[in-house]
């Protein structure tokens, strides 16, 4: 991995209506210089814009920006103009002699980039997001970060603050911490016959974790995120994602699993506590111990170190 950042455009973007109820999220799709897999941003925030889609190009017209995704307000049939929402009175801006997007000055219309934004960083897995797997603890955390971006405050933690509908979830296609589904299933089948998930990997001739978040920090810059309130467990991503003066990582905010602090929900499997105590023996990850959850003595030490969690200054 070189220490210039990808090169990233995003070639589309849409409004999708959730089933939740919360905001409407706005799905980037991306290309990149890196790979030819379609890494994504799911956007909380009409004013969260990505440099690259509304810039202005060469032969442009107003039709195809609002095809692209490049318009502001809310799409309506019958509209004429990307740049201007008459209905809502919104107008984009531009730099007359490049056509970069400008952010204006009463952040009426794009996102001061120096907000502190809530952000999520999440590799792709499909067992725990597809399958109802309950070998990891993926597909909550990709549900818990969407809830906590909605929320103004977190639900299991109250003095947690959300993103009160503004933030992003970066989604990188880089299953099983990179080494593909086919070789993760793979590790499956070893983790059956006695092998943790680090175990697993390196018997299968892989880094333990060979996942690449560059192409997740070019994502960010281009979305104009800077302060970024990062959604996380894992100490690596606190280092991966800083790259001042583009992008600081001022907190961290953590995600504990949800049964260790309500028994009757969450995930509940024998893989899934040898999981997060391979994360935190193994990885590093920053979560409680013991891992022998439910007990007196253990749910209580859960309950005490996800509440000291709750207010964590980034310790660079």
């Amino acid at each position: 991995m070189t220490n210039q950042l990808p090169v990233v455009q995003c070639v589309a973007r849409a409004r999708i209506p959730t089933t939740k109820n919360g905001p409407d999220i706005f799905l980037h799709l991306y290309a990149n210089d890196r790979d030819n897999k379609e890494h994504l941003a799911i956007v909380f925030g009409e004013d969260i814009r990505s440099r690259s889609l509304f810039k202005q190009r060469p032969n442009d017209n107003q039709q195809s920006r609002m095809i692209r995704g490049a318009y502001v307000g809310k799409l309506y049939p019958g509209r004429t103009e990307a740049d201007y929402d008459d209905r809502l009175n919104m107008k984009l801006e531009f730099d007359p002699v490049t056509g970069d997007l400008l952010v204006d000055h009463d952040h009426k219309t794009v996102w001061d980039p120096e907000n502190n934004t809530l952000v999520r960083i999440h590799s792709e897995c499909y067992t725990g997001e597809n399958a109802w797997s309950a070998r990891c603890d993926c597909g909550e955390q990709f549900d818990r970060a969407g809830e906590l971006i909605s929320s103004e405050f977190d639900s299991q933690f109250p003095k947690v603050k959300g993103g009160n509908g503004h933030g992003v979830i970066v989604y990188l296609r880089q299953e099983g911490r990179g080494i593909g589904l086919g070789e993760k299933l793979k590790a499956y089948n070893l983790q059956d016959l006695g092998a943790d998930t680090v175990q697993a990997n390196l018997l299968l001739k892989h880094p333990a974790d060979g996942r690449d978040f560059s192409i997740g920090k070019s994502i960010l810059i281009d979305l104009g995120i800077q302060n970024i309130r990062l959604l996380t467990n894992n100490p690596d991503k606190i280092s991966t994602v800083t790259y001042p003066p583009y992008l600081n990582c001022i907190e961290r905010v953590p995600m504990i699993p949800i049964n260790w602090t309500d028994e009757s929900k969450g995930i509940h499997s024998k893989e899934i506590d040898g999981y997060l105590r391979t994360k935190v023996e193994r990885m590093g990850h920053l979560l409680s111990q013991p891992l022998k959850l439910h007990s007196e003595t253990s749910t209580l030490h859960a309950h005490a170190h996800a509440h000291d969690q709750t207010t964590l200054p980034l310790v660079q």
